[in-house]
């Protein structure tokens, strides 16, 4: 090892703190986050329990300590505001693997696991000590759902407008002939097989808006949060609407648009609080891949932008971004698209790649925060980084999984975990349960 190497090491075993399950664990973290009011928690992969189990551990001691006052995920904004009826106790679910019920869309296991199950229960329990505008609540910020929040402002409608929901039926008809298949209809509209629905999402949500006061204070009878709710619904049909249509178009163009979509959710969750006069602030939880700033990454220099780029820049100060790293272990996810969850080996990080920079500071699991000028320079030097989805492809790890990035732009701290374990789906088949084994790893590339 040269002198350079040995010098790195130096400083970041120097600069780390160690993550020991202690009650201390993230006070350095808290100490960074200070005052600000939107911290974005990333993930390495989509299906790994520490990451989930640490983000809950750190949200814990944002709302108790820090005062925060929402959860905002990568998650369909319908699917979580069932969760979040639930979490405030204005729903009418008996148990939070009920209030999970509406996340039937692949992949299950991103939030119908038991870490999800375990920080709902706990958001319910705090809640309930608490009045009504004191409460957490829960959001997605995804456009995912086209047909789901379809759904949602119809449902909405019927309860506050008859009259506006039959318009509104009439107008989202336009979607209705290919069931909820969303990618069929961005097909065909995209290659112009047949008219777009475009100009009937937009009406659907130019209506809204225009009689927004009314409608969110019709006889009293809706509480003013649904208005809220059915608006967010609206834009979504028309945001995903278009990024049906776009995803056909090229990879640079469908992520801007969904990424811009989810920054303005934070956006629309954090002026919809403030307006009310509460001192809003948001926990988000995604992948690093959104939540680490764009432009210090192989995405920026291809044109993309993402969620934790578009904070710094809308919130300045008030936004701090944290991701997470893992060298090596286990995790949940799928060989293919639509495909069972499988618990799978993670290979060991690439040769020049952080993690295995990471791995050689030797810590079971620790953090860093790279505000430290000595810190940022030994780490500043671009390297690889890898990114685990849903899908997980070990015999194309390098072209599949990893991207250039220089971390100390990328995020304000970073937490590696250095052997994880995969997160347990609630519905964990048996091929889940019995894994793949080191004996066959497939070593091939």
């Amino acid at each position: 090892m040269s002198e350079t190497s040995r010098a790195r090491l130096t400083t970041m075993r120097d600069r780390s703190t160690q993550i020991t399950g202690g009650a201390s664990d993230y006070d350095t973290l808290l100490d960074l986050v200070d005052d600000a009011r939107i911290v974005l928690l990333g993930e390495a992969t989509h299906g790994t329990h520490e990451f989930y189990a640490e983000r809950a551990r750190i949200t814990r001691r944002l709302i108790e300590e820090k005062g925060f006052t929402t959860i905002a995920v990568e998650a369909d904004w319908p699917d979580a505001y069932r969760l979040n009826r639930y979490i405030r106790a204005t729903g009418e679910d008996e148990s939070a693997e009920d209030a999970l019920g509406d996340f039937r869309r692949f992949p299950l296991w991103m939030w119908r696991n038991t870490d999800v199950l375990d920080l709902a229960e706990w958001l319910r329990h705090h809640n309930e000590a608490r009045e009504s505008a004191d409460r957490v609540g829960f959001y997605g910020l995804d456009l995912y759902s086209l047909y789901g929040s379809i759904r949602a402002v119809l449902e909405y409608l019927e309860d506050a407008d008859p009259a506006g929901a039959r318009i509104a039926r009439e107008r989202y008809a336009c979607f209705d002939h290919l069931g909820d298949d969303s990618q069929a209809y961005g097909y065909e509209a995209s290659l112009g097989i047949r008219r777009s629905c475009e100009d009937e999402a937009v009406r659907q949500l130019v209506d809204l808006q225009r009689r927004a006061g009314e409608l969110a204070a019709r006889d009293g009878r809706i509480p003013e949060d649904e208005y809220f709710f059915a608006e967010q619904n609206a834009r979504l049909v028309k945001n995903a609407e278009e990024y049906y249509r776009t995803m056909f178009r090229g990879r640079v163009s469908s992520w801007n648009l969904r990424d811009r979509h989810m920054s303005d959710t934070l956006a629309a969750l954090v002026g919809h609080f403030d307006e009310k006069g509460l001192e809003t602030k948001v926990v988000v939880w995604e992948h690093n891949s959104h939540v680490g700033d764009a432009r210090a990454t192989e995405m920026g220099l291809g044109g993309e932008w993402n969620v934790g780029q578009l904070a710094r820049e809308r919130f300045g100060n008030d936004a701090r971004l944290v991701g997470f790293s893992t060298y090596t272990g286990t995790v949940t996810a799928a060989t293919n698209w639509d495909e069972p969850a499988e618990r799978r080996w993670v290979r060991p990080g690439l040769p020049g790649s952080y993690e295995e920079l990471l791995h050689e500071v030797d810590l079971p699991q620790f953090l860093l925060t790279l505000d430290d000028p000595e810190l940022r320079e030994a780490l500043y030097e671009p390297r690889l980084q890898r990114a685990i989805g849903v899908i997980y492809r070990p015999e194309t790890e390098r072209g599949s999984h990893y991207f250039r990035s220089r971390l100390p732009d990328q995020f304000d701290a970073i937490i590696h975990i250095d052997e994880s374990s995969a997160l347990q789906p609630l519905e964990a088949t048996q091929a889940w349960h019995e894994g793949e084994t080191p004996d066959t790893f497939p070593f091939e590339v």
